[in-house]
């Protein structure tokens, strides 16, 4: 899956900041977009430096892939023919795939931190933590850390069927029932109620797959199976959905991207390993 970047080891350990070296990537950062070179990579440090004279001490520190540093700019630049902002979409893609998923964690983490630059309680300036991945405001001391929302991705199952959806808009190919946990509620409860709400089906014996970090939108995507034993009619939520269809096992459509989790499932299922 998208995360899976072995041999190579992802470190986010806060404390184990550094400064900057001439090899690392930084990731130039404005509203869900990154300046990419040549729609290939993130700029270097030294790239950063000599194209457009920023002050290293401006780079905030994110992470390590083995030994190579990411850091984070806010700064707006002047882009060229080489280096352009593209939607960070772009690093589902990006190859080598370490590298995308480098770019795709740099993003959520500057999404947090362009969306938190004021106390949500009393509007004062926030400011980075010397101690801890965190932000605490200048006037009340209130702190928060990385928001990360838990998604629930559900494979519904009646024997050798398994049921795969369409969205109504975007994403248009087949994939698993989703959605996102409520305040107060189980992963397990929010399985029950994602498969009510969009197909009208109640179903049971709620087994956990796996999960994958979804930086595209700050999520965490947790997988399960539930079981169907009945015959029911699905009632489809056609607001979100266009289609809801029982395949089976090996009759399932093989389109849709390989490396989310909902495509694991899938595989999963047609191997008969869940």
């Amino acid at each position: 899956m998208f995360q899976d970047i072995s041999p190579k080891v992802f470190d986010n350990h806060y404390e184990q900041r550094r400064a900057a070296l001439a090899t690392d990537y930084v990731l130039i950062y404005d509203n869900r977009s990154a300046v990419i070179f040549q729609g290939q990579r993130l700029p270097r440090v030294q790239e950063v430096t000599d194209k457009w004279q920023i002050d290293p001490t401006r780079y905030t520190y994110l992470f390590t892939i083995d030994q190579t540093g990411f850091y984070l700019l806010t700064d707006k630049v002047t882009p060229d023919a080489d280096y352009q902002y593209h939607p960070i979409k772009a690093f589902q893609t990006m190859q080598p795939s370490w590298l995308g998923f480098a770019g795709a964690t740099a993003a959520h983490l500057a999404w947090w931190y362009e969306t938190n630059r004021f106390c949500g309680r009393c509007g004062h300036a926030m400011q980075q933590d010397e101690q801890q991945r965190s932000l605490r405001c200048s006037n009340c001391g209130r702190q928060i850390f990385p928001n990360i929302s838990p998604v629930v991705v559900v494979a519904v199952t009646k024997g050798d069927e398994i049921l795969l959806t369409k969205y109504a808009v975007g994403y248009d190919k087949y994939t698993l029932i989703s959605g996102f946990a409520e305040i107060g509620e189980t992963l397990e409860a929010a399985v029950q109620r994602e498969v009510s709400e969009e197909v009208g089906l109640a179903v049971h014996n709620i087994r956990y797959f796996g999960s994958q970090p979804w930086a595209f939108s700050e999520s965490l995507l947790v997988g399960f199976f539930a079981d169907l034993d009945e015959d029911v009619a699905i009632d489809l939520e056609r607001d979100e959905l266009a289609q809801a269809q029982w395949f089976q096992r090996d009759e399932m459509p093989t389109d849709g991207a390989k490396f989310i989790l909902a495509w694991e499932m899938r595989q999963a299922f047609r191997d008969g390993r869940a």
